[in-house]
This record gives structure tokens, sequence and C-alpha cells, in this order.
């Protein structure tokens, strides 16, 4: 997927929100990503009406240790039923968070991060 640039903005409640739920499962470097949160911007989305965004850490953060590139952390949607519908990928590149994924099984593409309590 190609990404849209857009003007740097804070990240949403919700974006805060999931990536601390991607985060709390005790990983050795996920309370130095933690960290980087409130640091952390959206620079670019997946496309019109996509949730999923690319992440920018700007300077004061500290860098993970430890981190590999790629995929750190993700987590199973389900629907308010217990149906899985999805995934939440967060996504790290030498040390720094930078993008939340939310891929999706349904036929309609979601155009909000699900709620924390949804991810597993």
């Amino acid at each position: 997927m190609s990404s849209t640039p857009i003007q740097p903005r804070t990240l949403t409640d919700l974006e805060a929100s999931v990536i601390s739920k991607l985060l709390s499962s005790g990983a050795a470097s996920a309370p130095d990503l933690l960290a980087q949160v409130p640091y952390s911007q959206v620079v670019a989305t997946w496309g019109v009406g996509s949730p999923s965004v690319d992440l920018t850490v700007r300077p004061g953060a500290v860098q993970a240790s430890g981190s590999s590139d790629g995929i750190f952390a993700s987590g199973a949607v389900t629907d308010h039923n217990g149906a899985p519908i999805g995934e939440v990928i967060l996504w790290v590149e030498n040390g720094w968070l930078s993008g939340i994924e939310y891929a999706w099984y349904t036929n309609e593409r979601p155009h909000a991060l699900p709620e924390p309590g949804q991810i597993e």
C-alpha cells in the first residue's frame, strides 16, 4: 500500500490508545516505544479514508534499543460478539514507531481504528 503524505499532526487519543494496547504485551523494548508516543506524529495515511497511518517520532524521544525493524506487535480485532474482523499491526523502524496498520477481514474497509477493548 502506498502512503499519502499529510500535514504532520499529533496522534488522536484512539491512535495513542491502540499503540498502548499493542505495547502492553511486555516485550523488552515496549517501554521505550511507549515513551515515544507523546513525541509521535502522523505523517501519512494509507489512502483516503484509511485508518492505517505512517508515523514519525519528533526529537526529544529516546530510540528503542533491541527492537528489530518490521512488525513489533499485532493483535486480533474482534467484533462485539467475539468474531474476528481484522488485526492491528504496529510497525517499527530503526527503534522508532513507524506505522499503525489495520488489516480488515470484512467486505467494507473500516474508517477508524478499533477500540482497544476489541484488540486481543
